[in-house]
């Protein structure tokens, strides 16, 4: 007999891992990883010749049905959609670390692939996040291995303009972040200039709920008059402090002892060429606010 609790342990942090990349909500991605271990359960396991291979199939599958309900809500969304952030306090050697630490989790990547179809975006992940061979893809999308190849390759092509050639340096960027912030403290305009591409673009998703930005602000000049407008009308950066913020060094904005948002940025040769802020209320219940790194 299979032990389903045992099963649990070992499997959560992968299952977790593809549904909140396949997905970019915590909520979902959890009650996705327990409905589908609620599958199991109503399996006969002495059926299943792979369990991790079922237990991946059935997820996928509920992801991407999940991801074609969602697009239209996406669609109608009060300003940019951005994922929920997922701040990451586990330490090396636990599993869940592993596996959330691992490449294409940013805030940026999950961003792009929301560009993608939920078929594309699940072969993405499965070849590019967790190195599953195109037979392992094609039994867990239900399309042919030539199908996948094609679809991960017109993927990487229609992503690689944006996509990182090579790992981020993960303290190279906290440096980065730690400059930022203590010229956003200060009101530095020179330095904050000096820290942007010229092309940078700012996301501020409120959700409807908090006022924030409703289209994209672009060009850093733009971008510098809004963070130093926020600045001055709140104490959010001042008593802003680090959280590695999925994967990378990012900042948790505190006003009156409690979040007001989440900042994460991604980088080009050493500058800031975009920064997304998360400031919608329903997005940041899963954050310790108190964290730091």
């Amino acid at each position: 007999m299979t032990d389903v609790a045992q099963l649990y342990t070992t499997y959560k942090p992968l299952l977790f891992s593809l549904a909140y990349r396949m997905v970019g909500t915590i909520t979902d991605a959890e009650d996705m990883v327990q409905d589908t271990f609620l599958s199991l359960e109503r399996t006969r396991t002495d059926e299943i010749h792979n369990i991790k291979a079922f237990l991946c199939r059935t997820l996928t599958n509920k992801c991407i049905d999940f991801l074609r309900r969602a697009r239209k809500q996406r669609e109608v969304y009060v300003g940019p959609w951005l994922p929920e952030p997922l701040v990451l306090t586990s330490e090396e050697g636990d599993p869940v670390h592993e596996v959330m630490t691992h490449d294409r989790l940013s805030i940026a990547c999950l961003m792009l692939m929301e560009s993608l179809s939920p078929t594309e975006r699940a072969v993405f992940v499965l070849r590019e996040v967790l190195a599953c061979d195109y037979r392992e893809i094609a039994e867990l999308v239900g399309k042919t291995e030539a199908n996948c190849r094609k679809i991960f390759s017109r993927v990487r092509q229609k992503l690689s303009h944006r996509l990182p050639d090579e790992p981020i340096d993960y303290a190279q960027h906290k440096q980065l972040v730690e400059r930022f912030l203590a010229a956003m403290r200060d009101g530095d305009a020179d330095t904050l200039l000096a820290l942007l591409v010229e092309e940078v673009t700012l996301y501020s998703d409120g959700g409807g709920k908090v006022r924030a930005a409703i289209f994209p602000i672009c060009t850093r000049e733009r971008v510098l008059a809004f963070l130093l407008g926020v600045a001055k009308k709140t104490s959010a950066f001042r008593a802003g402090r680090m959280a590695n913020v999925n994967g990378m060094p990012g900042l948790l904005c505190v006003r009156d002892n409690r979040l007001f948002a989440v900042m994460s940025c991604s980088v080009r040769s050493g500058r800031v060429e975009a920064i997304y802020l998360i400031l919608n209320p329903e997005k940041l219940r899963h954050v310790p606010a108190m964290e730091t790194t």
